[in-house]
């Protein structure tokens, strides 16, 4: 009974560790490709690495360019968040009260008259 315990406890690490290491090996692999810094030859070069020493060469990967990793993940989520911020604002356009605010603003510098800022708030309404 006692074997069955240990056999099932054994078996449950293993996994745990099987799946730890594959979330380290992608993790590392698209930290590989996406790094624009690495040439192609270096990008096989570790590639190759990690796959001839399993574990061994994900530890090397992580001692030796874990910090970088951290930073180019960090500046990946940034100019994703950048990215959907200004699809975000092209897509939600200006309102009506800004484009009246940018019209008032061309009548007081005198680049517009009184009429033709009517006008064009009368045409900004409009739409």
């Amino acid at each position: 009974m006692g074997s069955n315990v240990f056999d099932f406890l054994g078996w449950f690490v293993m996994v745990f560790f099987f799946i730890t290491y594959f979330m380290i090996l992608f993790s590392v692999i698209t930290d590989i490709f996406a790094d624009h810094d690495l040439s192609g030859g270096a990008k096989a070069l570790w590639v190759i690495l990690i796959i001839v020493t399993w574990w061994v060469g994900l530890l090397i990967y992580l001692i030796v360019r874990g910090k970088g990793m951290a930073k180019r993940r960090q500046a990946m989520y940034e100019q994703a968040k950048k990215a959907q911020d200004d699809y975000i604002k092209e897509v939600a356009g200006t309102s009506h009260a800004d484009e009246i605010a940018k019209a008032e603003k061309l009548k007081k510098s005198g680049a517009i008259s009184a009429a033709e800022f009517t006008a064009l708030k009368k045409k900004i309404l409009a739409s």
